[in-house]
């Protein structure tokens, strides 16, 4: 028997909620310190107990897979006496507590919160092994102790314990269980790599949710953790045609499953940090954004439902051009530290042809803000140099060239030469050390000069030729 019983929806999440296992003899005592917590209740003798005393070996050695074989197998046993409820766990409350645990000679308990993310992560995968041996076998319990702290595993003789799906296969197979979409999902390919990937690809819904509802959010984090390529619709829910967006959505989802794209809708008014993230406006709404797993973007502002097919299909076909975060470009630059954006950094770095000292800041950085009048002063000293600059960007406002730019805190100080040598600034924050160093490593300009001419007479016979 299998029952589920909530005890604390009075009471604030504990400090620590992971959850824990324990079997144990009538009479019956409940240690509960976390969610969530699962009691296995006997009151059968050893010799009749679900596992038997021939298999305490196989449950010493495989007893961290205990949990979720016994509520797969116990939820099965119990299912004629559940039928008319149709409901493979018994839900329990204050009011038939005491009669359901003395009713039945073995029952699992489960303590659980409706908040508590662990009791929410009762979706298991289960293998079916004729018997328990062989390279199937082995590979499925490698993948088990890889990934058994993200998801439930088990393992049985016979589908026929299984709440769902198909009870006259004979295995060897796995099967996923689901709280969305098609529910389950079956697979007979054991090599590792492929049975890894079927579990976390089968584990994200067809769309994930993204919007204020925490149901959502574990998928919400498995989406944005996996290394696919994400296609992110964005449309106000409570507008009138977002049913005509999520139904169309969903199909076009469908039409791309397995190769390689994945999908979400959010509600923008849920979104907020997600468009300034990305460098997105609400005013672009309904937008399709689509993301690759080295960074690029693509961008569809203004779309309508009809549009997300078309330009989808535009964007596999390699049509789309890149989208790049940006800030506006400013009207006026005429502070000595120059303010280069996104959209001005091939003018400003690449192409200008003098010797840049770039630094990437962020506005809520103190160590930049030390930093900047610092700067400030080394640019004054180069006043009178034309081929020196001195300039800022904004690291949290536009987009960078990854790689060029590795930038994994603030301030990052680059030093780019008109030749186009580029190393990172790396030693102290004063004037003189950054002088010193912009002096050492700066092209003179007849240096500067002549490397531009070489790079302009190589593109001469390419001119000739056209």
């Amino acid at each position: 028997m299998l029952v589920s019983f909530s005890s604390y929806s009075s009471l604030s999440p504990p400090k620590s909620p992971l959850p824990f296992l324990a079997c144990f003899k009538t009479p019956f005592i409940f240690n509960i310190s976390s969610h969530h917590t699962v009691q296995s209740l006997h009151k059968s003798p050893p010799s009749t107990r679900l596992w038997g005393e021939k298999k305490k070996k196989m449950a010493s050695r495989f007893s961290i897979f205990f949990f979720v074989f016994a509520l797969v197998l116990i939820a099965a046993v119990s299912a004629a006496e559940e039928a008319q409820s149709k409901e493979f766990v018994l839900t329990l409350d204050h009011t038939n507590f005491t009669d359901a645990v003395t009713k039945h000679d073995f029952i699992v308990v489960e303590f659980y919160a409706p908040w508590c993310g662990h009791c929410k992560n009762l979706a298991p995968e289960v293998g079916v092994f004729p018997k328990f041996s062989g390279q199937e076998f082995e590979n499925y319990m490698a993948l088990a102790e890889k990934l058994r702290s993200d998801y439930e595993f088990g393992h049985t003789t016979s589908a026929k314990f299984l709440p769902r799906g198909e009870s006259s296969v004979t295995g060897p197979l796995v099967r996923l269980f689901k709280p969305f979409d098609e529910l389950f999902v079956d697979s007979k390919d054991f090599d590792l790599e492929v049975l890894e990937k079927f579990v976390e690809e089968s584990s994200i819904p067809t769309v994930t949710v993204f919007n204020n509802d925490p149901t959502y959010h574990p998928y919400v984090i498995k989406y944005f953790n996996s290394p696919e390529t994400k296609a992110m619709l964005f449309v106000n829910f409570t507008n009138e045609v977002a049913e005509s967006f999520k139904s169309t959505y969903r199909e076009v989802a469908e039409q791309y499953k397995g190769q390689g794209l994945i999908f979400l809708i959010g509600d923008v008014d849920s979104s907020q940090g997600a468009f300034q993230f990305f460098g997105l406006k609400e005013e672009q709404a309904p937008l399709l954004l689509v993301q690759t797993n080295d960074g690029q973007k693509y961008l569809k502002p203004t779309l309508g439902a009809d549009d997300i097919a078309p330009w989808l299909k535009e964007y596999k076909e390699g049509k789309v051009s890149p989208y790049r975060k940006s800030e506006p470009i400013p009207e006026t630059n005429n502070e000595p530290v120059k303010v280069v954006v996104a959209d001005t950094l091939q003018e400003l770095v690449f192409n200008s042809g003098k010797n840049v000292l770039l630094e990437f800041y962020a506005p809520w950085c103190g160590h930049c803000k030390k930093l900047a009048p610092i700067l400030d002063e080394v640019a004054l000293s180069f006043e009178k140099d034309p081929s020196v600059l001195i300039a800022k960007l904004d690291a949290t406002a536009n987009d960078l060239p990854s790689d060029t730019f590795d930038v994994q805190g603030y301030p990052t100080v680059f030093f780019r030469s008109a030749s186009g040598n580029l190393v990172q600034y790396e030693g102290d924050r004063t004037k003189e050390d950054i002088i010193e160093f912009i002096e050492k490593n700066k092209d003179k300009p007849a240096v500067a000069q002549q490397q531009q001419q070489e790079e302009l007479s190589k593109e001469e016979p390419a001119k000739d030729e056209l």
